[in-house]
């Protein structure tokens, strides 16, 4: 049967008693964004610095950064190489830039930017030969601690005696931003922020020694940023999801020989069964066979055909699921001719 190489079918019963059941389908959905197949050069920017009289930098970043360096600078950078590298893993373009330079910066730290100027996305692109921008312009993160200290046992020569432990935990969020510019047409094709919470947890014979167990936290910064930007760039390609859809099992014995045939994975015989079914002299039986010649063209990746058994199923025979299926396939119908602008061949 064609087109099962991408549709995944299970089963699920309601009950011994329900007269359908589920199947679930793999379907692919449109990308979240639809970047023009014209554009195949882009640059790569990160503007999240802020201009120096204005930058502020949270305490606990400064006490607790390596080298120096605030966590917002250090996640920033891995968060445009995380979009880098993916964008450059899924082949969507010729050429993936990174943008050496500064271009006009937030004046206020943690707040998503004003957009770029087209006068200054048509420099940069003129400058790389490029046709639009993906810019990282928020890079924020925002650190909660708090300490406490519990009574413990020690042991030590003369046997236990009782101690305190310091703990101290900390919950920082990061939060992101995204635009992203197409020069040729002058369109923000999108604006995104994407937030993560990450928690650490340290403890120590002292406030000191339970604070530095949280020092691990700018690598886990930096690997949040990678993962951010490497999500981020998935917004411009299609994804695979899964699908739930009622089938009838019950009406007549040809019912429950397919539905048996259905779960071994046999939909030809299945279907076989439903279509003698589809002129049954009982209306609600008719319409159940029809609406599951829905399911088969769905299944077979016929929307036209599965959109005429559904329709047929409610139509005539006034079938219950019938409509909203119909209004199911619609969408995805239309979601296909997303889907087919979006992977044009380039």
């Amino acid at each position: 049967m064609k087109n099962l190489f991408y549709l995944l079918a299970a089963f699920t019963a309601f009950s011994s008693c329900s007269s359908t059941e589920l199947v679930t389908l793999s379907v692919v959905e449109p990308a979240p964004v639809t970047v023009s197949s014209d554009i195949k050069r882009i640059v790569v920017i990160d503007r999240t610095e802020t201009s120096g009289q204005n930058k502020t930098v949270d305490v606990v970043d400064k006490v607790f950064s390596l080298e120096g360096a605030t966590l917002d600078k250090e996640g920033a950078k891995a968060a445009t190489a995380g979009m880098r590298d993916e964008l450059t893993r899924n082949d969507r373009f010729d050429e993936v830039i990174s943008y050496p330079g500064v271009l006009s910066r937030s004046s206020v730290a943690g707040v998503f930017p004003t957009p770029l100027s087209w006068q200054e996305i048509a420099d940069v692109c003129r400058k790389y030969n490029a046709d639009a921008v993906f810019a990282l312009e928020l890079f924020d993160t925002d650190s909660k601690i708090s300490y406490a200290v519990n009574p413990v046992s020690v042991n030590t020569p003369l046997g236990k005696v009782p101690a305190v432990e310091h703990t101290a935990t900390m919950a920082t969020k990061v939060r992101t931003g995204w635009r992203i510019y197409d020069a040729r047409g002058k369109q923000l094709l999108d604006e995104y922020i994407i937030e993560k919470i990450l928690n650490f947890y340290g403890k120590g014979i002292n406030p000191a020694a339970a604070a530095a167990a949280l020092l691990e936290r700018k690598e886990a910064v930096k690997q949040a940023g990678i993962k951010a930007g490497a999500q981020y760039a998935l917004r411009i390609v299609p994804y695979s999801v899964r699908v739930s859809r009622d089938y009838y099992v019950r009406g007549t014995d040809n019912f429950r020989v397919a539905r048996r045939k259905a779960q071994t994975g046999n939909w030809d015989g299945a279907a076989a069964l439903w279509q003698q079914e589809t002129g049954n002299a009982d209306a609600k039986v008719a319409g159940r066979a029809c609406y599951n010649m829905a399911i088969i063209g769905e299944i077979n990746g016929d929307l036209e055909q599965a959109t005429g058994w559904a329709q047929k199923a409610y139509e005539q025979y006034a079938n219950k699921l019938a409509l909203r299926y119909v209004k199911i396939l619609e969408r995805r119908k239309e979601d296909n001719a997303v889907l087919s602008e979006q992977t044009a061949k380039r």
